[in-house]
């Protein structure tokens, strides 16, 4: 958002009410074109083309907020794990 790569739709006015993006927005709009010009491969794989040991499941509701998901998941985020799927 701050770098004018996602912005509001008619599903997320965001800058109206002081949310963040949901995650069909954040997908479409950064996620999708990210990975695309990469290759077209996932995000994960992206950032980290050797793959990562994950010890968290994360389950998430896509019309939810991304900052609220973000903030709820470092929040909760478990001590002595590290990558998360």
């Amino acid at each position: 958002v701050a770098e004018g790569k996602v912005w509001p739709t008619t599903f997320d006015n965001f800058l109206e009410d002081n949310s963040g993006p949901n995650m069909y927005t954040v997908s479409e709009q950064l996620i999708k074109p990210e990975t695309a010009v990469a290759g077209g491969m996932s995000w994960a794989l992206m950032l980290h083309p050797q793959g990562l040991a994950c010890d968290v499941f994360v389950s998430h509701a896509w019309s939810e907020d991304a900052f609220e998901f973000f903030d709820h998941l470092l929040t909760a985020w478990p001590s002595g794990h590290n990558h998360a799927w």
